[in-house]
């Protein structure tokens, strides 16, 4: 049985079998976004019916808290995952800015539903509505749907966390590249 192919398929590469038993081996990058792909603490924008389904995720028949995002913050200062559920106006796309801003670094954004994507099916051509998310802050994942289903905001928040088990935090630099 060879012990490298086995590491290579595996999405966690920390932990390795040996002849004596098991050791850990990890990187630090590995270590930290395991940690932080598992402790997500979001805030939620819900402003129409998505908000109801993301009320729905978190109940008991879905419950994120199984995800590492146990309680909903109220507070920015104490969240770094913002969920986006509904339409944008022009009116309060200041104040997601600055919802966004007051987040502590690394921070990440979820789009639920067509409203936050895209403006919306029935807002689309308004003069009030802002034409997605990302035309205000940027966004890490879309959940489409209109409503989406709670296991669509659970796929979401599943590609959210492989995207931050991917993110470098370390980069190495290269010897003799210096600026001067």
């Amino acid at each position: 049985m060879n012990k490298k192919k086995d590491i290579e398929k595996n999405d966690y590469p920390i932990i390795a079998e040996y002849e004596n038993g098991s050791i850990i081996l990890a990187n630090l990058d590995a270590l930290i976004n395991w940690g932080r792909s598992n402790s997500l603490w979001p805030l939620t924008f819900g402003t129409r019916c998505c908000a109801i389904e993301f009320m729905a995720f978190g109940a008991s028949r879905h419950d994120f808290a199984r995800f590492g995002a146990e309680v909903a913050r109220g507070t920015p200062r104490q969240a770094d995952l913002l969920y986006i559920t509904g339409t944008i106006n022009y009116k309060m796309a200041p104040v997601l800015k600055r919802l966004y801003d007051q987040m502590a670094d690394p921070k990440y954004v979820i789009a639920v539903g067509g409203c936050a994507i895209s403006g919306g099916p029935f807002f689309y051509n308004s003069y009030a509505v802002v034409k997605g998310a990302d035309h205000v802050i940027p966004v890490d994942v879309y959940v489409p749907g209109c409503p989406p289903r709670p296991e669509a905001i659970i796929y979401g928040l599943l590609q959210l966390q492989k995207k931050i088990k991917r993110q470098k935090n370390f980069l190495k630099k290269k010897v003799g590249s210096e600026q001067k």
